[in-house]
C-alpha cells in the first residue's frame, strides 16, 4: 500500500468515526428517533454491511466472534446513544475516547506494564484534564450523560482488548455485530414495560424518515465501512502510529459539532481537551 492511499484510508477511517458522534447527536437531538431505536437500526445496518463485506472479500459468509465480546459491544453502543441525548457531540467525543484510552491504559498497569516518567505525567494531566472538565461549576455537562458515555467507552476499551490476537478481526467485528441484534431487539422491549423502568423512563418507539436515515448512516456507513477501512490499513501503520492517529477523532467532532449541529466550544472544553488527549499522546508515544 503506498503512501498517499495509506493516508486517505486513514483520513477516511477518522472521518468515519467522528461521523458516528455527529449522526447520533443530529438524530437524538431533534427527537427524529429513540435512543433504544437508534441503536438497533445502528447495530442491524452495521451487521448487514459487515457481513456483505466478509462475503466479497473473504468469498465466505462465515462470521466469527463471541458472545462476550458482543455484549461489550452492544454495552457501548446503547450507552453512546443514550449519552447523546443530553451530550453535545465534542463533548462526547472526549469522553468517549479518554475512556477507552483510560481502559486500555489501566489494563497494561494491571498486567504489570512500568510507565516511564514522561507517561506518568501524561496519565496525571489526563486525569487533571477529565477531573476539570466534569467538576461542578456553570458550564459542567449532564452528569448521567457523562456517566453514560465514560461506560460506552470503558465497554469499547474491554472489547478492543478482547478483539488482540483473535483472528481475522474483519470477520470477528461482523460476527459480534451479528450477535448484537437480539440484544437490541430485547432492549427496545425492557424499556417498554414500566414493569422494569417506569413509565416515565421510555415511552415508546419513536422516529422519523430522517431518524432512521441517520441510524443507518451510522451503522452503514460511519461504523460497517468505517471499520473495514480502518481494519484494512491497520497493517501498514506502526502501533504507536495507529493510537495517535485516533486523537484526531475529538477534534474533528468538534469541528462538525460546531459546523453541523451550531455547538458552542467553551473554554472549559478547550482546555480540558488539550489536557486530556495530550496527556493520552505522552503516553501513546512514549510507549516502548
Amino acid at each position: 500500500m503506498n503512501y498517499v492511499r495509506v493516508i486517505v484510508l486513514t483520513a477516511l477511517a477518522m472521518l468515519a468515526f467522528a461521523g458516528n458522534s455527529i449522526l447520533c447527536r443530529l438524530a437524538l437531538k431533534d427527537g427524529s428517533i429513540d435512543a433504544a431505536s437508534f441503536t438497533s437500526i445502528r447495530l442491524l445496518s452495521g451487521a448487514l454491511v459487515l457481513w456483505l463485506i466478509v462475503l466479497l472479500h473473504r468469498r465466505s459468509a462465515r462470521v466469527q466472534g463471541n458472545w462476550w465480546s458482543a455484549l461489550a459491544l452492544f454495552v457501548y453502543a446503547a450507552g453512546f446513544s443514550f449519552a447523546y441525548l443530553s451530550l453535545p457531540a465534542a463533548l462526547g467525543a472526549l469522553l468517549l475516547f479518554g475512556a477507552v484510552q483510560a481502559t486500555m491504559i489501566g489494563y497494561g498497569i494491571w498486567s504489570g506494564e512500568q510507565l516511564r516518567r514522561l507517561q506518568r505525567v501524561g496519565l496525571a494531566l489526563a486525569l487533571v484534564g477529565l477531573v476539570v472538565l466534569l467538576a461542578p461549576g456553570f458550564s459542567a455537562p449532564p452528569l448521567w450523560g457523562s456517566l453514560l458515555m465514560v461506560g460506552a467507552g470503558i465497554a469499547w476499551g474491554i472489547y478492543s482488548l478482547r478483539g488482540k490476537a483473535v483472528g481475522d478481526p474483519l470477520q470477528v467485528t461482523a460476527g459480534n455485530f451479528v450477535r448484537t441484534i437480539p440484544m437490541a431487539f430485547l432492549l427496545i422491549v425492557l424499556l417498554q414495560s414500566s414493569v422494569f423502568f417506569g413509565d416515565n423512563f421510555f415511552s415508546g418507539a419513536m422516529f422519523s424518515n430522517a431518524g432512521i436515515v441517520y441510524a443507518i448512516l451510522s451503522g452503514a456507513l460511519a461504523s460497517g465501512v468505517g471499520y473495514a477501512i480502518w481494519y484494512g490499513v491497520l497493517p501498514a501503520l506502526k502501533a504507536t502510529t495507529a493510537a495517535s492517529v485516533q486523537l484526531s477523532v475529538p477534534v474533528i467532532t468538534a469541528v462538525g459539532g460546531v459546523i453541523l449541529l451550531s455547538e458552542a466550544l467553551t473554554l472549559r472544553l478547550v482546555l480540558a481537551s488539550v489536557a486530556i488527549l495530550g496527556g493520552i499522546a505522552l503516553v501513546i508515544v512514549e510507549k516502548k
